[in-house]
């Protein structure tokens, strides 16, 4: 079995390299949060992935139901190696948490493989306020940067899959292949 991975197990980066373009898709609504999000979502993508601030695009929407259609027409541009998509739900009294965040989530992750370009999904859903503040960058990390990072490494499985490297092509870029026998 060979295992192939873009991820430098060592230092754990995801390089992409400069030449690659990566957009966010981001809901103004509960901007409070969505902003450490975006934050960092951006930092991950230059530090982890090398991709300069020059190559990332940010999309706002006024919330998380009109991210899909924005992932949408980005995707069919065919202009970026990935796309995050960023917000905030909180449940509330209604039933509206439930049926919005499955919409969303079935939508972009549907998206992904319709568009067929790596999408991350870095759309918080949490019961209360207090757990969207620790998911967008406290006690519970930033569900941002960990967006970043799966799209970083989406993009490098994709262009290894599709560049047709072999194992022993990669291990200059970063690739990491265990042979188990």
């Amino acid at each position: 079995m060979n295992i192939i991975s873009k991820t430098n197990i060592t230092t754990g980066k995801t390089w992409v390299g400069e030449d690659k373009k990566v957009a966010i898709v981001i809901s103004r609504f509960n901007d409070f949060l969505t902003t450490n999000l975006l934050i960092g979502a951006c930092d991950t993508l230059n530090r982890m992935g090398g991709v300069p601030s020059r190559n990332i695009d940010v999309f706002y929407v006024p919330g998380a139901f009109e991210i899909p259609l924005i992932v949408q027409k980005l995707a069919r541009q065919r202009k970026y190696a990935g796309i995050i998509a960023l917000g905030a739900v909180i449940r509330g009294a209604t039933p509206h948490f439930d049926h919005l965040s499955a919409k969303v989530i079935s939508d972009v992750g549907a998206l992904a493989l319709q568009e067929n370009v790596p999408v991350s999904f870095g759309v918080l859903t949490v019961n209360d306020i207090d757990q969207a503040i620790e998911r967008s960058g406290t006690k519970a990390g930033n569900k941002g940067n960990e967006a970043a990072l799966a799209v970083l490494e989406m993009i490098s499985l994709v262009d290894l899959i599709e560049s047709h490297s072999t194992a022993a092509d990669t291990e200059e870029d970063y690739a990491t292949a265990a042979y188990i026998e």
